[in-house]
This record gives structure tokens, C-alpha cells and sequence, in this order.
């Protein structure tokens, strides 16, 4: 992810006695909060070790009424806060608000402090980092959904939730978000798809913007999980096998609407507030209960379908951000950083800062075992009881890091969040994004065995195939490492070619059409098109002359190398009817209409979904292209042929000194498919980079065999054929794919 937050942005625009201590009984002792099973018993759990005080607070209501109840936490062992509260005695019945208000060494207790006092203050942090504050109401980090954003159309002052001199006496206690509690009707999500991670076909998209433009989808549905969900069984006929989500994890998004303007707006959500609840803003049923319940109605439906559910959580930074000054003394208090700051954030030298790799204000600090366990039961939590089949972890290195304060060094270690997500979750695929900002942060191939990873090389090196000819250097054998899975990543500790997540576009960054219709990004362009600040100024993207028919087949000769390559294909969603962002490549902060899944472009390219469909079933059809292992390059079989071939436009085997040759700008590759039990003999694919025609001479057929074209890229609507000749004419910067049988 390569998101500019515009924290200072928004603080622009959005220019007590407690009751007696209540001892926790033995029984439900979950973090979070939860009703027992008769709704009488509120068990209350919140982990903080450098708190010295802790209150719950209950309202009736999510915002502007006063609260209902107060009751103190007990201190229990491994800095667990714990109270157990009879709310039938209360008049309180589910559902239920709360949010949490803490002390610590930088502001003690005192029995004279009120909401909007500042009895007790010593310091905004202290030499340690703590930055405790009772006048903010905090969000329980367990709470199962969030009531609204820290900013509303009717709550617009981001302030009331920072500390400093300014902001520190504001208490936020009507006004914040507070955890609900209700009674949740179970977890029917449908039976989970069990199929090989290696057979899957990715389709990474925002679940806002999939159905935001659709008019197949009801008005009132659009732009929701329920409208998600209607879209299973077009996802099913195009051919993909799972679901990719950005972010769905509470974020602020609530003031998106209130101007058309990127200003104050995040689109993509990787500013994640809760790691268990479902925003709320993408459910059509936003009553208490009502978008977990939404959500795995809608998991249910792409199972029903055959398809799993991804999400792309962000554990990495949080939705608080960083400091808002030079100081380091303002910052915002949502949520961690009020309950105990040292724990959930990595500080900095200087403890008044934070380390930040993310680009995003602060690490989280996961070495320390409190955070671990966090992500280890939100993930729990997504796959177990929300029905979730596979979890990306964005900016992933964090997760590994050995270090506690001011640095970043990637670690596989079995006891951090990456190693206990693969020990104790089942049956769940995981992905990682593997680089993050500064020294260290690159880790492309590092990562443990239970992994796939994004394939970042992969998207560079066919896109400077493709659109670099003649500027950068590029041989047949990179391309050849590429295309058989990458080997040279993650063939050294046991992993295989499926652990390669292959793409040549996802949400950040250019779409596939744009890929070739634009050499530099259009980021500053005015509403509903932008301003996006940030975005890679390398994107290895060429505009092909601004010559549309050549962007086209530049299009399908990318889609067809993707989709013949070992490994597991992704592309971003409208990708398969040529979706454009208009050459923006960082709109992280664009809720528009402009950058929403245009549906109408499925009626206009007609030609080229039929495109992309036929190649999709043509890799479901034939196991060759999803190898389980690697390529070996040898002969294997009676027949003498070897697993995968590397070949010349002339038909003969390339030896090492052509494939190590940058001005070669032919490759084919020959795949036996009697090795995977195909229905091909064997496979032929057939890529000429040049700027010129290649004339491409068929290996020599099997007894009993012939040649016959799938696709040719130049062609849109080149289909399956049987070859006259033993050679093909294949147009410069395309791709042909052959069976034989």
C-alpha cells in the first residue's frame, strides 16, 4: 500500500465519580465485551499494562446523551482489566454502547477529576511514551462493531480527540465511537470452498466501488456487502475463484459524501480504527448487529458460488496516525494510543515519537505479545466466525519485526503474528505483501513457508517487457523466471511456484488498460478524477503512441501472459472490461463515480470480457499452467520431451547464452501436459516482444497430434483453431497460445 494521509488536512477541516469496583467472576474471560448467554451479565476485558486506572462507561445510545453507568476495572493478571456488570440492575438492555476511560503515570487518578478537567495531569507523554487522558472515551480494540466514525456530517471537530495544550481539557465522551454490544444470531456463512491456493484466480476490488455504479444492483444495496453479494454469480461465469477486499475493517469514511471533494476523504481504508468490526457505512442494515450479520450473508453467497472471500487487513499502522506536530505532544486519542500507547505503538528514540515504515504515523509494536495475541484473534475471529477463506496482510514486514523500539529487522520467528497465523489458523490462505518503507522494509521471498506473497518483480519485469523495449535491458530469461513462478524467490526454502501471487495491476497503482495508455501519472486532475497526492512516478507504463489499438492489444497480450504463467494470477476489479482510473495511480482518496467500477464499459468492450473469459476457463481447463512444483527443465517422460521447453522463433530449444541475451525479444515456452494429466498433449505459448513480426515455426507435433491456436493477442476475436502450416505469423507485441492434441 502507498498511501499520503492527510492528517493535518483533516484537523484543518474538522477545524466524575466512577461506580464501586466490580470483581471479575471466573468464567467469560474473552477481551472485548460480551453479554452471557441470559443478556443479564456484561463481561467486561480490555488489556493495558500501563494503565492505573480503567473505567467503562455504558450509554443507551451511540452519541449525545450522557452515559448510563460508570464501573471501574479491576486490575487482573498479564494487565488484563476485567468487570463483571449485572446491566439487567441498570435498565440497560442490548443494545448496549461503551466505551473506556484510562489513567496512567502521566496522569494519575484523582477523585476531583471530571469530564473536561484536568485533575491529575501531569504531562500530554512522558519520558516513557504513556499519553493517558480520562477525557477521551476510548473504543475497546475487541469490540465486535463501532457506532459511527470519530468524524460525522454532524460531528465535524476531528479536535475534540487530540491532546496539547489545546486539545487535551476537550473530553470526547458524547461524541466518540463507542463498541456495541448486541445478540449476535450466530455465524451461518455458508460452507467454505476447498480448493488448492494454486487453482485460484484473484479479484482484487473495493466493495464500495464494485456495485456503487451498477443498475443491476437495487439503489438502496449499492455500495454494500448485501450488493456484494448479488454480484456471485457474474464473478462465478467470469471465471475467478475468490474475492479480494480492500480494507472493511472500520475506518473513517463517514464524511466522504459531505463534499464532492477529495478533501478530508479516505477511499481505500487502510486507516483501520477496529480490527473486528465491519464498517459500518457499506451495510444496507446498519442497526446494531445488523453488518456482521450482512457480512456473512454475503460470504455465504460467493460460497454458495464456489468463490472464497479474501479481506486485505491492515495490522501494520492504526487510524489514529502520528503526532500532529514538532512537539510530538498532540496526537489523536480514538482507541490504542489512549489505552496504552508503549504497548500498541513502536516508539521512536525519542519516546514522544513514533517509528513509522507505513508512511501512515506509527508502527504497531508487534513484538510485544498483548499485539500479537490482538491479531491473532481478529484474524481468529474473520476466518472462524465471519467466514473468511484468505487474509493479505498489508505492509506485512511489520509483522515480523524483532524490533521493539526505533528500527524495523524482518524476523520468521514462530512466535510472532506471521507464525502463529499460520500455526493456529486452518484452512486459510494467506498472503503477504512483502515490503514496507525505510532500510529492511524490502523482503520480497523472505517470508515464511505458509505464505504466498504479492510478486512486486512479477508486474515490473512483463510490464518492462512490454512497454520498455529499447530503454530498459531486459532478457528472455528474466521473463522465463517469471513466468514459471519465480523460482529465484521462492524456490530456496521450500516453497512453490502457487506462493507467487502474480499481477500486473491491483489498487494501487494502474489499471491494466491504463498500464498502456498512459507513460506518466494524472494524479492532480480536479474532482470526480482526483487530486490524489502520492502515487510511484516509476509505473514501467507507456501510452503505445496514444494509439487505442495497440492499447487494446497490449491489454490482452498482458492478460494472456498472466493467465499462463505459473503461479497464482490477480488482476483488480473491471480489469476484465478495461476499467479506467483515467490515469490516476494513487486514488486512495477518490469516493467517486469516476473511479467506481464503471458497468457501462461491460457493454461497450464487450469483445474483450469475452476475452478475458476465454482465457480464465482456458487456465482452469488445463492443470499444466498450475504447476504444484517447479519446473525442472528435464526430460521426464517415454516421449523425451521435457516438463517446460524455453524456445526460439524458430522452433529450437534456447540454450543459456539466448535466454542471458537482452536483444532477443522472442521466448516461447513448451509445457508437457502428459506430466499434469492434461488434455493437452502439450502447451505452447509463444511471446514476440519486438516491435516487429516474428515468424514462429510449431515444434514438431506428437504422433497422432496437432497444433491448434487458443488466442492470439493481436485478435480479439482469435479463437480456437487448428493450424494449416507448421509455422504462425505472430504480430509484433503479442502473445499466441497453442494446444496440442
Amino acid at each position: 500500500m502507498r498511501l499520503w494521509i492527510a492528517r493535518l488536512s483533516l484537523i484543518a477541516l474538522f477545524g466524575c465519580a466512577a461506580g464501586a469496583s466490580v470483581s471479575p467472576a471466573a468464567g467469560d474471560d474473552r477481551l472485548g465485551a460480551h453479554l452471557d448467554a441470559q443478556g443479564k451479565t456484561l463481561h467486561v476485558r480490555v488489556a493495558s499494562v500501563n494503565a492505573t486506572r480503567m473505567e467503562v462507561w455504558l450509554y443507551a445510545a451511540p452519541a449525545r446523551e450522557p452515559e448510563k453507568e460508570r464501573r471501574v476495572l479491576e486490575r487482573t493478571a498479564g494487565g488484563v482489566w476485567a468487570a463483571d456488570i449485572d446491566v439487567s440492575e441498570l435498565d440497560l438492555r442490548a443494545p448496549i454502547y461503551y466505551g473506556l476511560r484510562a489513567w496512567g503515570p502521566n496522569w494519575p487518578y484523582d477523585p476531583a477529576w471530571k469530564p473536561g478537567s484536568s485533575a491529575g495531569f501531569v504531562c500530554d507523554v512522558d519520558r516513557n511514551g504513556n499519553r493517558f487522558n480520562p477525557n477521551k472515551l476510548l473504543l475497546d480494540p475487541y469490540a465486535r462493531e463501532m457506532s459511527h466514525d470519530p468524524v460525522t456530517p454532524k460531528q465535524m471537530d476531528y479536535t475534540l480527540y487530540g491532546t496539547g495544550p489545546q486539545h487535551r481539557l476537550k473530553d470526547s465522551g458524547l461524541v466518540a465511537p463507542k463498541g456495541i454490544v448486541w445478540a449476535d444470531a450466530g455465524n451461518e456463512f455458508g460452507q467454505k470452498p476447498e480448493r488448492p491456493f494454486k487453482d485460484e484466480v484473484i479479484y482484487e476490488v473495493h466493495l464500495r466501488g464494485l456495485t456503487m455504479n451498477d443498475p443491476s444492483v437495487p439503489e438502496k444495496l449499492r455500495g454494500t456487502y448485501a450488493g456484494a453479494a448479488l454480484k456471485a454469480s457474474y464473478l462465478k461465469e467470469l471465471g475467478v475463484t475468490a474475492i479480494e477486499l480492500l480494507p472493511i475493517h472500520e475506518y473513517q469514511n463517514d464524511i466522504n459524501d459531505v463534499k464532492a471533494s477529495t478533501e478530508g476523504d479516505n477511499y481505500w481504508g487502510y486507516m483501520t480504527l477496529n480490527y473486528f468490526s465491519p464498517d459500518r457505512r457499506y451495510a444496507a442494515d446498519k442497526s446494531p448487529g445488523g453488518p456482521t450479520k450482512e457480512f456473512r450473508e454475503m460470504v455465504k453467497a460467493f460460497h454458495e458460488q464456489g468463490l472464497k472471500v479474501y479481506l486485505d487487513v491492515v495490522y501494520n499502522h492504526t487510524g489514529e496516525g502520528g503526532v500532529w506536530d514538532k512537539t510530538g505532544e498532540v496526537a489523536a486519542l480514538l482507541s490504542f494510543r489512549g489505552l496504552d500507547s508503549a504497548t500498541y505503538y513502536e516508539l521512536a528514540d525519542d519516546p514522544k515519537f513514533y517509528t513509522d515504515n507505513t508512511i501512515c504515523g506509527a508502527n504497531v509494536n508487534c513484538v510485544d505479545e498483548i499485539v500479537r495475541t490482538l491479531i491473532v484473534d481478529s484474524l481468529k475471529y474473520w476466518a472462524d466466525e465471519m467466514g473468511v477463506d484468505g487474509l493479505r496482510f498489508d505492509i506485512a514486514v511489520i509483522l515480523g519485526n524483532a524490533v521493539r523500539r526505533g528500527g524495523l529487522r524482518f524476523q520468521n520467528d514462530p512466535r510472532n503474528a506471521l507464525g502463529r497465523a499460520m500455526r493456529e489458523l486452518r484452512g486459510v490462505d494467506l498472503i503477504a505483501e512483502p515490503w514496507a518503507g525505510g532500510e529492511g522494509g524490502f523482503q520480497l521471498g523472505n517470508f515464511p513457508s505458509g505464505y504466498a506473497e504479492w510478486n512486486g518483480d512479477y508486474r515490473k519485469e512483463i510490464r518492462l517487457a512490454q512497454n520498455k523495449l529499447g530503454v530498459e535491458k531486459l532478457t528472455p530469461g528474466q521473463i522465463a523466471t517469471r513466468v514459471a513462478g519465480s523460482s529465484d524467490l521462492f524456490g530456496d526454502d521450500g516453497r512453490k511456484p502457487w506462493h507467487s501471487v502474480n499481477y500486473l495491476s491491483c489498487h494501487d497503482g494502474f489499471t491494466l488498460r491504463d498500464a498502456y495508455s498512459y507513460t506518466k501519472k494524472q494524479n492532480d486532475q480536479p474532482w470526480p478524477y482526483g487530486p490524489s497526492d502520492g502515487g510511484d512516478d516509476h509505473n514501467w507504463s507507456w501510452d503505445h503512441g496514444n494509439d487505442r489499438v495497440l492499447q487494446r492489444q497490449a491489454a490482452r497480450t498482458g492478460l494472456a501472459i498472466l493467465m499462463s504463467s505459473a503461479g497464482v494470477p490477480m488482476f483488480t476489479g473491471g480489469d476484465e472490461f478495461l476499467r479506467t482510473q483515467y490515469g490516476n495511480n494513487n486514488p486512495w482518496n477518490l469516493d467517486s463515480e469516476k473511479n467506481w467500477l464503471n458497468w457501462e464499459d461491460a457493454k461497450k468492450y464487450t469483445g474483450f470480457l469475452r476475452y478475458a473469459k476465454r482465457l480464465i476457463a482456458f487456465r482452469h481447463a488445463h492443470p499444466a499452467l498450475r504447476p504444484a512444483d517447479w519446473f525442472r527443465g528435464a526430460d521426464r517422460n517415454t516421449n523425451g520431451m521435457k516438463d517446460i521447453t524455453w524456445l526460439r522463433a524458430t522452433g529450437m530449444e534456447a540454450d543459456q547464452a539466448y535466454l542471458n541475451d537482452p536483444d532477443k525479444h522472442f521466448l516461447g515456452w513448451r509445457i508437457d501436459g502428459t506430466e499434469f494429466e492434461d488434455p493437452a498433449a502439450s502447451i505452447l505459448v509463444a511471446y514476440n516482444r519486438s516491435a516487429e513480426p516474428a515468424r514462429v515455426t510449431m515444434p514438431a507435433a506428437l504422433e497422432g497430434r496437432a497444433w491448434h491456436r487458443i488466442c492470439d493477442s493481436a485478435r480479439e476475436d482469435a479463437g480456437e483453431e487448428p493450424l494449416k502450416r507448421p509455422d504462425y505469423e505472430l504480430a509484433a507485441r503479442s502473445v499466441g497460445i497453442f494446444v496440442e492434441k
